[in-house]
C-alpha cells in the first residue's frame, strides 16, 4: 500500500546489502563539491596544530573522494579505482561520517571557531558535463540492463535516506545559521529548493514503487491507483514548493520543467488506473466514469510528451532516452485501452439506442479522483555526536 518498508515478496525474508541499484534518472540542478580548506592557516592561532591537521586531512579525503564519485558519475562506462579499495561510493560515504563529527565540534554553538572558517565549495555547472550526464546510454542490444526487484526497492531506500538528509540539513543546519548570512548562501542551498529536493526523493520514491506494483503479477488496480494518486500529491508538492532559481545556464527552469513533466504523467497514471476500477462496475454510469477516466488519461499522457520534449530542449539540451519503468507501460497500455474501451461503449451505445452519436458528446467531465494520505515520509537522520577529542581538546 505505498509503505517505504514493504516488499513484495515473503515477510521476514532478510535483505542483502546491495552494490548496485541499476538505474534510474534523477534531475536536480547542479552538483556541489567542496575545495580543500588548510585549517592551520585560519585557526593556527586558535586551535591546537594536531587538531588543525586533522581537520585539514579529513577534509581533503572528502574532497578526493567527492571528486572520484563526480567522475563515476560523469564517466560510467568507466570503473574508477580507488587508493582505499572498495566503490567510490562507499568510500565517500565513509570518509563524511569520519569528517562530521570533527567539523560539528568546531562549528557548535558558542564556540569562538564558528564563524573564523570560509567554507569553499564548487559548483558542477559545465554544460559539456551536463549533457554527459543526461545523455542516455547506449547498450549493444538495444535495451538497457533487467534491474532485480531487490534493486529497485533498494533504490526507494536511498530516495528515503536523501530526503532525511536534506530534511535534516533544512531543521537543523540552516536553523543555526544566522539569517544575516543565511542570505548569503547560493541560491540553490535556498530553503524552498532543499524542500523541494527532499520532496523529490519522497516522488521519485513512489515512481519506483510503482513500478514494482506494474511488474508484479499480485498487485491490485487498488494499490497500484493508490500509488499513482499518492505520486501525484508528491510532485504536487515540489511543483509548489520549488523556486524560481536564477541559476546559470537554465538550471533553474530545466528542474522546474522535469518536475512538471513528471507531475502530469503521474496524473496520467492516476486516471488510468482510476479509469480501470471504475470500467469493472456493471452500470451505465460506472461505464461513462471509466471512458472519461480513461479519456483524461490519455490527455494527460500526451501533455507529458510535451513536457518532456520541453525539458530536454531546454538547455543544456539533453536526448530523450528510451522509455522504460512506469513511462514505458504507460506509453503502452493508455492509447490502447483507451481505444478498445471507447470503442466497445460506442458499440453498445449505438446497439441499445440505435444512435451513432460520438462518445465525446455523452462522457462528462473526469470523475475526481481519490485522495489518499501519503504513506512514505523521509527516512530520520540525526547529526551524530562531536568526536570526543573536542572535549579533551577544550579541558
Amino acid at each position: 500500500m505505498g509503505c517505504g518498508a514493504s516488499k513484495w515478496g515473503d515477510p521476514g525474508v532478510r535483505q542483502r546489502s546491495l552494490s548496485s541499484v541499476g538505474e534510474v534518472v534523477v534531475f536536480l540542478p547542479g552538483l556541489r563539491v567542496p575545495r580543500n580548506i588548510d585549517f592551520s592557516r585560519t585557526l593556527g592561532d586558535h586551535l591546537d596544530k594536531s587538531i588543525a591537521e586533522r581537520l585539514t586531512a579529513l577534509r581533503a579525503r572528502v574532497v578526493l573522494m567527492a571528486a572520484q564519485e563526480s567522475a563515476t558519475a560523469l564517466k560510467p562506462r568507466r570503473r574508477v579505482a580507488t587508493r582505499h579499495g572498495g566503490s567510490s561510493t562507499a568510500n565517500l560515504l565513509q570518509a563524511l561520517e569520519e569528517y562530521l563529527p570533527v567539523l560539528l565540534g568546531l562549528v557548535k554553538e558558542g564556540t569562538q571557531l564558528r564563524n573564523k572558517v570560509q567554507f569553499v565549495w564548487a559548483n558542477q555547472e559545465d554544460v559539456a558535463e551536463a549533457n554527459t550526464l543526461l545523455l542516455p546510454r547506449s547498450y549493444a542490444d538495444g535495451h538497457g540492463p533487467r534491474v532485480s526487484e531487490e534493486s529497485r526497492q533498494a533504490t526507494v531506500d536511498l530516495f528515503l535516506k536523501a530526503a532525511g538528509y536534506l530534511d535534516c540539513s533544512i531543521h537543523h543546519v540552516l536553523t543555526q545559521i544566522p539569517p544575516e548570512r543565511r542570505r548569503e548562501l547560493p541560491v540553490d542551498l535556498a530553503e524552498d529548493n532543499l524542500k523541494a529536493l527532499s520532496l523529490q526523493g519522497l516522488s521519485q520514491g513512489v515512481d519506483m514503487q510503482l513500478g514494482l506494483a506494474i511488474d508484479n503479477p499480485k498487485a491490485t488496480l487498488a494499490v497500484k491507483r493508490r500509488l499513482a494518486c499518492e505520486m501525484i500529491k508528491c510532485w504536487k508538492q515540489v511543483k509548489d514548493t520549488i523556486p524560481e532559481l536564477p541559476l546559470s545556464d537554465g538550471w533553474g527552469k530545466k528542474h522546474a520543467l522535469f518536475v512538471k513533466w513528471k507531475y502530469v504523467e503521474a496524473k496520467a497514471a492516476a486516471y488510468y488506473f482510476h479509469g480501470l476500477i471504475l470500467d469493472e462496475g456493471e452500470t451505465e454510469k460506472a461505464q461513462e466514469m471509466a471512458i472519461a477516466a480513461l479519456q483524461a488519461s490519455e490527455e494527460f499522457l500526451n501533455e507529458s510528451k510535451r513536457a518532456s520534449e520541453a525539458f530536454h530542449a531546454a538547455p543544456p539540451a539533453s536526448r530523450r532516452p528510451a522509455p522504460f519503468g512506469t513511462t514505458k507501460y504507460l506509453l503502452e497500455m493508455i492509447s490502447k485501452d483507451v481505444q478498445s474501451k471507447v470503442q466497445s461503449y460506442q458499440d453498445l451505445y449505438t446497439q441499445q439506442r440505435g444512435s451513432n452519436i460520438g462518445v465525446s458528446k455523452i462522457i462528462a467531465t473526469p470523475p475526481q479522483l481519490p485522495d489518499f494520505p501519503l504513506a512514505l515520509s523521509p527516512e530520520d537522520y540525526e547529526l551524530p555526536q562531536s568526536d570526543p577529542f573536542w572535549k579533551e581538546a577544550n579541558q
